[in-house]
């Protein structure tokens, strides 16, 4: 790796290494071009060293602890479940260190052709980078495109930036722990906050998850979002719509004054925070404006991912997009391969079908177009409950309602909401038949084996054929996300 400070010049210059980095690199070399990643680490990207992997790997052992206690359902009495925290996290951490070598071979395959230079980058000038290396050193670095792939990072609400930083946790600190803590409390509902919190709570950990707007991870249809509540309020102390009142920290740790989803007034100390807030996309401080960007006024174009009229193109999380790892892959690649064709052979990108996941259980799944946005309402819903669907009754897991959405006068099909059991396999099949342009009467013609958790997706089917032949359109109001008592 040439870490020299004699100046440099590449055809496309990559802020960044993770996911959308790595891909935007192999699409400009493939397009003949020289391209150079300037990243201050560490590598291993954001899935695989923070993110879906280590998460799952929690998931996976707070899976089996839920499996154990759910046995004598079926007669099987495995005795006392008991919780090895350290044991937990330590598989969590060699596994996450074993996906992330799989990265860094990568990584360091760029290096050794010279294509990555380890610092942290600014714009000095339009074409022109200053790269501040370690021991204060620098070096410069001209370009002729340039591809943004920064990333995101985590999201601290204003009244949780006071509180011990030893106290707080995001999910670039939490799989870093040693054991697991008495307490927790959960701020945000989305993915990882839903993830974490669940599999926490299954570990042992006294949980309580809050969020605002009474939204769960991110359903937006009404009906399914209530049942999702419903369901998770079963097991978790959660609470989609809250009040803060006061947060200070104590001696035992965090004191949350706040007022819950039922309108109860609660004071309770925890003993570590996971702010699961959001993330913010790592725009700032690049020095973008140096090169005569205007970020109030220059918009990403979601097809090209150019920015504005300039040769610079935002690709991954930091572009807000599609912040899925997928969808950061699909990002590198058209970045990429614009740069290296611009100005002349920048082209439109076909995406894939949107499709996004939450691992929780069950899990909750968004295909194509969500509820909040079928727009023009033109549309019907067909719905399938499966507290009775049979399959999933035989295993136990027998709780959830998809709700799936057509084209009222084509029938073709445009998305679907999810919360069900093992939905990220039927989420799959609904976002081909979506990709594909297939009708309601043309998934119907698929085959569906009995008995298997898949044929829930059949049902919903039948009842959206029935309601497009005499049905009422859903409703255009998604407003009603609230989940009172």
């Amino acid at each position: 790796m040439n870490q020299a400070n004699a100046p440099r010049h590449v055809d496309v210059a990559i802020l960044g290494a993770g996911t959308a980095g790595l891909g935007a690199r192999r699409a400009a070399t493939k397009e003949g071009a020289t391209a150079l990643m300037i990243d201050p680490g560490p590598f291993g990207t954001t899935c695989a060293r923070v993110g879906c992997m280590p998460s799952k790997l929690l998931i996976a052992a707070a899976d089996a602890v839920h499996h154990a206690k759910q046995a004598p359902m079926f007669g099987v009495h495995t005795g006392e479940v008991r919780v090895d925290g350290p044991a937990v996290l330590k598989r969590v951490q060699s596994e996450r260190d074993r996906f992330v070598g799989f990265v860094n071979r990568v990584i360091d395959e760029a290096g050794s052709e010279d294509e990555l230079i380890i610092g942290r980058a600014r714009v000095a000038a339009a074409g022109r980078l200053v790269v501040d290396l370690d021991a204060g050193e620098e070096v410069e670095v001209t370009y002729d495109k340039l591809v943004v792939a920064t990333g995101s990072t985590p999201f601290v609400p204003p009244p949780f930036r006071g509180l011990d930083p030893a106290l707080s946790l995001t999910n670039e600190e939490i799989f870093e722990m040693t054991e697991l803590p008495d307490s927790i409390l959960v701020v945000g509902l989305g993915v990882i906050g839903l993830e974490l919190g669940q599999a926490l709570h299954r570990l042992g950990v006294r949980t309580t998850l809050v969020g605002i707007g009474g939204q769960v991870a991110h359903l937006t249809d009404p009906v399914v979002n209530a049942e999702a509540f419903r369901v998770l309020s079963e097991e978790l102390d959660l609470h989609p719509d809250y009040t803060l009142n006061s947060i200070e920290t104590v001696d035992e740790g965090v004191s949350f004054h706040f007022v819950d989803s039922r309108g109860e007034e609660r004071r309770e100390t925890f003993a570590r925070i996971l702010l699961a807030a959001g993330r913010t996309p790592n725009l700032a401080n690049l020095g973008l404006e140096s090169a005569g960007v205007d970020l109030k006024k220059d918009t990403i174009d979601p097809d090209t991912l150019q920015l504005g009229e300039h040769p610079i193109f935002v690709a991954g999380d930091v572009n807000n997009l599609h912040p899925l790892l997928h969808e950061a892959s699909d990002d590198g690649r058209i970045a990429g391969g614009n740069a290296a064709r611009h100005p002349d052979g920048v082209r439109a990108a076909k995406r894939r079908t949107p499709l996004s996941i939450v691992f929780s259980d069950p899990q909750i799944a968004v295909v194509g177009q969500s509820y909040a946005e079928v727009g023009s309402c033109s549309a019907m819903a067909g719905e399938v409950d499966y507290g009775d669907q049979g399959r999933a009754r035989v295993q136990g897991i027998n709780a959830g309602l998809v709700r799936i959405y057509a084209e009222q006068h084509t029938g073709r099909l445009i998305g679907a909401e999810l919360f069900g059991p093992r939905v990220e396999h039927t989420a799959h099949l609904l976002a081909w038949a979506v990709q594909q342009a297939m009708t309601v009467e043309q998934a119907l013609g698929m085959p569906f084996y009995h008995p298997v958790v898949e044929e829930g997706i059949r049902t919903a089917l039948r009842n959206l054929s029935a309601n497009l032949r005499h049905g009422e359109r859903i409703k255009c109001a998604v407003s009603e996300m609230g989940v009172g008592s």
